[in-house]
C-alpha cells in the first residue's frame, strides 16, 4: 500500500511542476495531495514538501487552517475564467457551457469561501 501512496505523490508532483509552466494544471492542490500521499508512504518526501520554500507554506496553511492563500485564489478563479473564456471561443455546445458554468462557479465560490491563510497575514 506505501508504494501505492508513494506512486500517486510522485504522480501528483509531477503534474503540480507541469502546472507551474501549463496554464489550467492546478499546482497548488497537486502539492497538498502529494503530501498527503507522501505522508502514508515517505516521512522523508513528506517532509521534503512540507519544509519546501516555494510549495512549504501553501501545504502548512491548507493542514494547519484550511485556508487557500490570496495569490492561489486569484489565479484559480482567473485560471476558470479563461477555461470558460476558452470554451466560449471555441463554441463548445450551449448545454456543456451551462454544466461548466455551474461546476466553476461552485468551484470559485467554495475556494473564495475558504479562509486566506496565514501566509497573507504577516
Amino acid at each position: 500500500m506505501r508504494a501505492l501512496w508513494a506512486t500517486i505523490g510522485l504522480l501528483s508532483v509531477a503534474i503540480g511542476l507541469a502546472g507551474i509552466v501549463l496554464p489550467l494544471v492546478p499546482t497548488t492542490p497537486m502539492m497538498i495531495l502529494a503530501a498527503a500521499c507522501f505522508a502514508k508512504s515517505s516521512p522523508r518526501l513528506h517532509d521534503w514538501l512540507w519544509h519546501h520554500p516555494v510549495f512549504g507554506p501553501a501545504i502548512q496553511d491548507w493542514r494547519r487552517h484550511g485556508s487557500i492563500p490570496k495569490k492561489a485564489k486569484l489565479f484559480s478563479v482567473l485560471a476558470m475564467a479563461l477555461a470558460f473564456g476558452l470554451s466560449l471561443w471555441l463554441g463548445v455546445a450551449p448545454k456543456v457551457l451551462g454544466i461548466q458554468a455551474v461546476v466553476l462557479s461552485v468551484m470559485a465560490l467554495w475556494i473564495l469561501t475558504r479562509p486566506s491563510g496565514t501566509t497573507d497575514q504577516s
